[in-house]
C-alpha cells in the first residue's frame, strides 16, 4: 500500500491545496514563475498539507483557514529544498533537474526567497497571532538547522545528540508545526493541539531517520539520486554514526573522504557495502520505532476521529516503509 491511500479521502481537499499552491507562485517574472512551477511539478507527497487537514478535523474545520495554513507550510518546505539543492550542488530531486542546475545558484536561491515570500503572504491571512508566532519560531529554527547542517559536513566526530538536533530541526518541526497550526487554525483545545504537536515531532523523527536508511538501502530509481548521496555530500546520518562504531569501516571511511572531491562510485559502492556488513540499519530501525512508538501513544487520548485513525495509520505505514 502506498502512503497516499492511507488518506485517499482527502482527494478533494488535497486538490484545492494543489491549485492554491500553483496560484501562489505565480509571478510577472517570467523566470521565477518557470522556476518555481517546475519545482511544483516534481511533485511530492504533500504530507505537511495533510497533516494541517487532519489535524484541522478535530476542531472546528474550515478549508479556506487549512488551505491558507497548508500552502504557507507546503511553500516553506519546498522553498528550503531549492536553497538545500544549492548548499549540497545536487543537480537532482526526486530524479528530475534542480532549479540550480536548470539555471544557476543565484536563480535558485532568488526562486527560494521568492517562493518563501509568497508563503508568508499565504499565512497573514489567518488572523490567529499564536499561529503566527508558532511558525516564526520555527523558521528560526529551521534556519539553525540548515547552518549546523552546513557546519557538521565531513565532520566525523559529531554523536547521536549532534545528529537528532539536526533532523529536528531539519525535518520534524516543521511537520509538527503543520499538526499544531492545522490545531490551531480549527480552535482546538491547548492540551490537544500540544499532542498533535508531539505526535507530529515523533512522526518526523521517525520519517527522516527511515529517509537516511533508505540512502543506503534503496535503488536510484526509487531514491531519484545516487543510493549513498546524502554521505557522499558530507551529510553524517544515522546508519553511518552507528557504523562508525566498527573500527574498520571507520578507518575506511576516513580513508575514502580524505578528499571528498576524488571520492568514486566505486568508492561509494564499497562503503555501503561495508555500511552494510555491520549492524547500523537495525540498529536505526530501532530508533525510528522508538519514534513511531511515541508518536502512537500521544494519540491515545485524544477523542476517537476518522482523523485519528488516519494518523494512526500513516504511522504505522511509516514504520514498514522500505522505499
Amino acid at each position: 500500500m502506498k502512503l497516499t491511500k492511507t488518506y485517499g479521502h482527502l482527494k478533494k481537499e488535497l486538490d484545492i491545496i494543489e491549485h492554491a499552491l500553483t496560484e501562489a507562485i505565480q509571478s510577472d517574472h517570467e523566470i521565477l514563475r518557470e522556476s518555481s512551477t517546475r519545482l511544483l511539478q516534481a511533485g511530492g507527497k504533500r504530507i505537511r498539507p495533510v497533516f494541517v487537514l487532519l489535524c484541522g478535523q478535530f476542531g472546528n474545520f474550515n478549508m479556506d483557514r487549512m488551505k491558507a495554513v497548508a500552502v504557507s507550510l507546503e511553500l516553506i518546505h519546498m522553498a528550503s529544498l531549492v536553497h538545500d539543492d544549492v548548499i549540497d550542488d545536487a543537480p537532482l530531486r526526486r530524479g528530475k533537474p534542480t532549479i540550480k542546475q536548470l539555471y544557476d545558484n543565484r536563480v535558485a536561491m532568488y526562486t527560494g526567497d521568492f517562493i518563501l515570500a509568497r508563503a508568508l503572504e499565504s499565512i497573514t491571512t489567518l488572523s490567529n497571532p499564536s499561529a503566527h508566532r508558532v511558525l516564526s519560531k520555527t523558521m528560526v529554527q529551521l534556519s539553525a538547522g540548515e547552518i549546523e547542517q552546513i557546519k557538521d559536513k565531513y565532520n566525523w566526530d559529531q554523536n547521536l545528540r549532534d545528529y537528532l538536533r539536526r533532523i529536528k530541526r531539519k525535518t520534524a518541526l516543521l511537520i509538527a508545526t503543520s499538526c499544531k497550526l492545522g490545531a490551531i487554525a480549527s480552535e482546538v483545545s491547548e492540551h490537544t493541539a500540544q499532542k498533535l504537536f508531539r505526535y507530529g515531532y515523533y512522526i518526523g523523527m521517525s520519517y527522516q531517520i527511515i529517509d537516511d536508511i533508505l540512502d543506503f538501502t534503496a535503488s536510484e530509481t526509487e531514491l531519484g539520486k545516487p543510493a549513498g548521496n546524502d554521505l557522499l555530500q558530507g551529510n553524517v546520518t544515522l546508519p553511518v554514526l552507528f557504523a562508525m562504531k566498527d573500527t574498520l569501516f571507520y578507518k575506511r571511511l576516513k580513508d575514502t573522504f580524505s578528499d571528498p572531491e576524488e571520492v568514486t562510485e566505486r568508492d561509494m559502492n564499497q562503503i555501503i557495502a561495508e555500511l552494510k556488513k555491520t549492524d547500523a540499519i537495525s540498529q536505526s530501525y530501532r530508533v525510528s520505532d522508538h519514534y513511531l512508538q511515541k508518536a502512537l501513544n500521544e494519540l491515545s487520548d485524544i477523542p476517537d476521529h476518522k482523523a485519528k485513525h488516519t494518523l494512526q495509520s500513516i504511522a504505522k505505514y511509516i514504520g514498514k516503509r522500505r522505499s
